[in-house]
């Protein structure tokens, strides 16, 4: 295979990227380690960063880049002009360039915000522009737009179908008024139960009822009424049930396997998913060949949950290590990324293993990655900046500013701070199942470059 994997975007067109060890194939991907390497080489790194807000490199909408981009934007020192240049272009480029530059604004860029404010006044996709901007900043950066707006809105198609900022400004927007349900919240457990399990109980307070059990933990009085949930009208599960139905955990087991051998196609899907997303010691085999044939198929969409039921079996599942390590590496697909570093995680029996990873994961594009970062890298001085960092960063989700403010806390409470050994000079390996190899580059991040790298 070569160097770079082939994308489909849509028939006829596709892209590609490239090789995953390239400070362009790591930016694409959104890994922290691409962040790292470009801060070192701001002008090699500048085209690369800009090509990931002109074109879409996320492999699905789950995944997260505008966080990712925008801080490359600034801590690169690179001016914000291009950005609001592709404004101009269709609108998913539009929304792209649109959510960094919303982000560069709250991180104190005038020409960010005066940028976005201005393509409002002229711009053709200037209607989902200013939605965006009126959630993500204070209503004193937008509020006097309503002129405009009022003045603009005429020449839509449609009314807009947003709450903000339209009734602000007066505007009217298309709605479709329902009558308020009841909260069911101050009802009991048993209550609830009686709700869901009478015949007469419509699937709309069915799943009311489902969402105030939501807030009690896991109900095992559920099992059994599980089966007559599925939707009146359709196919399928009541929304929730599913949910619900995983916070049983393992409690759900023993049912699971009988909901497999029925009849109700809703009903056995969920009774199969549940019994896999609990494997027994016999069921090793089958998901390493499961998660080695996803690796040789390059299937980056559906590698995590094999990842995590391996993790469920923890050190005897550590021949998953090294490809688990590989989707690390080279997944596209960011969202699931994390999953893979918590799989390694639950398998690998000495921690310090994974340190390199954790502090990678602070300057990952997912929000998950980052937390996972803050909650697990070795407090060394790199790590401990890093999180200040997030602490402090305007542009940052507000999740992960607590959970840094909280880690910093917690460190600075405790007299007994760990001192990180120097394994930076040696291959990384010690007693770890899947050594890592690095080098000493990348400001003090070991690099996971070392092998599996060809294709």
């Amino acid at each position: 295979m070569s160097d770079e994997y082939e994308m489909p975007y849509e028939p006829g067109y596709e892209m590609s990227y490239a090789h995953p060890d390239s400070v362009e194939g790591l930016l694409q991907r959104g890994r922290g380690l691409g962040a790292v390497r470009a801060l070192r080489d701001p002008a090699g790194s500048a085209t690369h960063v800009y090509d990931g807000i002109h074109r879409d490199w996320r492999w699905d909408g789950t995944d997260e880049r505008s966080l990712y981009l925008a801080r490359l934007v600034r801590d690169l020192a690179l001016p914000p002009g291009p950005v609001v240049g592709r404004l101009t272009e269709d609108e998913d480029t539009c929304a792209r360039a649109g959510e960094v530059l919303e982000l560069l604004a709250l991180a104190g860029s005038g020409e960010a915000r005066e940028g976005l404010r201005a393509y409002v006044r002229v711009g053709e996709h200037w209607v989902r522009v200013l939605e965006s901007l009126s959630d993500a900043w204070p209503v004193e950066w937008w509020e006097d737009l309503g002129d405009i707006a009022r003045k603009r809105i005429g020449g839509e198609e449609e009314l807009p179908w947003s709450t903000e900022p339209w009734t602000r400004f007066g505007i009217e927007v298309q709605s479709h008024p329902s009558a308020p349900r009841p909260s069911l919240a101050g009802l009991g457990t048993q209550e609830l139960l009686c709700l869901l399990a009478a015949h007469g109980t419509g699937d709309g307070t069915k799943v009311d009822a489902l969402r105030a059990l939501g807030d009690r933990g896991p109900v095992e009085e559920l099992i059994p009424l599980v089966p007559s949930l599925g939707m009146s009208d359709v196919d399928r599960p009541l929304p929730l049930l599913r949910r619900a139905v995983e916070r049983l955990g393992v409690l759900a087991v023993p049912a699971a396997h009988g909901w497999a051998q029925g009849d109700l196609p809703w009903l056995a899907r969920l009774g199969a998913d549940v019994v896999a997303e609990h494997p027994v010691p016999e069921s090793l085999p089958g998901l390493l060949e499961e998660l080695a044939g996803q690796w040789a198929t390059r299937a980056w969409c559906g590698p995590d949950r094999t990842a995590r039921r391996l993790a469920r079996l923890g050190p005897a599942a550590a021949g998953a290590l090294p490809h688990l390590r590989r989707f690390w590496l080279h997944t596209p697909h960011s969202y699931e990324r994390t999953a893979y570093l918590e799989a390694m995680a639950a398998i690998e029996p000495d921690p310090t293993c994974l340190g390199p990873l954790y502090i990678e994961a602070l300057w990952d594009c997912e929000e998950r990655a980052r937390l996972l970062g803050i909650a697990s890298a070795p407090a060394g001085p790199e790590a401990l900046a890093r999180i200040a960092v997030l602490r402090d960063d305007p542009m940052e989700t507000a999740e992960v500013r607590a959970a840094a403010r909280v880690r910093l806390t917690a460190l600075a409470a405790d007299s007994r701070l760990p001192v990180p050994g120097d394994r930076a000079g040696g291959d990384g390996a010690g007693g770890c199942r899947a050594p890592i190899n690095t080098s000493t580059r990348n400001e003090g991040i070991r690099d996971p470059s070392g092998d599996d790298q060809t294709q």
